[in-house]
C-alpha cells in the first residue's frame, strides 16, 4: 500500500498495479489471428489454414481437444512472466496473464460451463505451494465469469518434468499420469469444459488431461494456455512422433 507499483518482470516502477512497463510489454508477443483454430499455434497468414481454419499439423494429425487459444507466443518476453509465476512465486502475474488469456480465449469461454486447471502431483505441489494453472484458471474465471472446477482432475503418481523431453517421450512419460476426481465425474457429464495451463508444447499433457475429461462424459474440451511454443521449422510434420497428441 505504500510502495509504488512495479513491473510484473523487470520491477521497474509503473502507474497500475500488476501491469508491465513499456520495455517489457513490447517484448510480449500476443497471438492474434491468423492462427490454427485447434492448436493456437500462430500462422504468417491465412493462406497457411486448412479446413475449418486448421494449421497443417492438425489437419494430419488432429489433437485431441475441439478448439485451443494461447494468450503469448512462448519466448523470452513470456517466458520470464510465466517461470516467475511458475517458481518464483510471483502469483500475482498469474492475474497479468489472465487478462490476455480472457481476450484470445474470449469465444470459447462464452460456451463453456467449467474451467478446469491441469493437475500437478501432490509432491510438486508441496514443493511449490500453489498449481500455477490454478490460479490462471481462477483468474480467468473472475474475469469471464465462468466457474472454476479446481480438482476435477488429479496426477496420481508423479511425473518427470517434460521439458527438454521429444513428443514421443512426453507422450510415454504421461500414460495413465491423469485420473477425473470419481467424487467430480458427474459435474462434467454434459459440459463444455475449458483445460487451462500455463504452456502449450507438444499437448501432452493436455491430450491426457482431455482423453479423460471426455471419457467422463464432457461435452466438448477445449484449451487455453498463457502461451504456446512456435513450431520448429524443422520438423518433419507428416511424421507421426511430432504430433500433437
Amino acid at each position: 500500500m505504500i510502495l509504488p507499483p512495479t513491473c510484473a518482470v523487470c520491477g521497474t516502477e509503473v502507474d497500475q498495479p500488476r501491469s508491465l512497463c513499456p520495455a517489457c510489454f513490447m517484448r510480449m508477443h500476443p497471438i492474434g489471428d491468423p492462427r490454427c483454430d485447434q492448436c493456437g499455434v500462430p500462422l504468417p497468414s491465412a493462406a497457411h489454414l486448412g479446413r475449418d481454419a486448421r494449421c497443417v499439423s492438425c489437419e494430419l494429425h488432429h489433437p485431441a481437444w475441439s478448439k485451443g487459444r494461447a494468450a503469448y507466443v512462448y519466448d523470452t518476453g513470456s517466458r520470464d512472466l510465466i517461470l516467475a509465476l511458475k517458481y518464483a512465486d510471483r502469483t500475482q502475474n498469474a492475474a497479468v496473464l489472465a487478462r490476455q488469456m480472457a481476450r484470445a480465449g474470449s469465444d470459447i469461454l462464452e460456451t463453456a460451463d467449467w474451467l478446469i486447471p491441469v493437475p500437478v502431483h501432490w509432491r510438486r505441489l508441496m514443493e511449490r505451494k500453489y498449481n500455477q494453472a490454478a490460479l490462471l484458471a481462477r483468474a480467468v474465471g473472475k474475469l469471464a465469469g465462468v466457474p472454476v472446477l479446481v480438482d476435477a482432475l488429479q496426477r496420481p503418481h508423479a511425473t518427470s518434468r517434460l521439458a527438454g523431453f521429444s513428443a514421443v517421450e512426453r507422450a510415454r512419460e504421461m500414460e495413465d499420469a491423469i485420473r477425473v476426481r470419481a467424487a467430480r465425474a458427474a459435474l462434467l457429464r454434459g459440459r463444455n469444459v475449458v483445460l487451462v495451463d500455463d504452456i502449450l508444447t507438444t499437448g501432452a499433457t493436455a491430450t491426457a488431461c482431455t482423453k479423460m475429461l471426455l471419457a467422463a462424459g464432457a461435452a466438448s474440451v477445449s484449451l487455453l494456455a498463457a502461451a504456446r511454443t512456435a513450431p520448429d521449422a524443422n520438423d518433419d510434420i507428416s511424421r507421426p512422433d511430432t504430433e500433437e497428441d
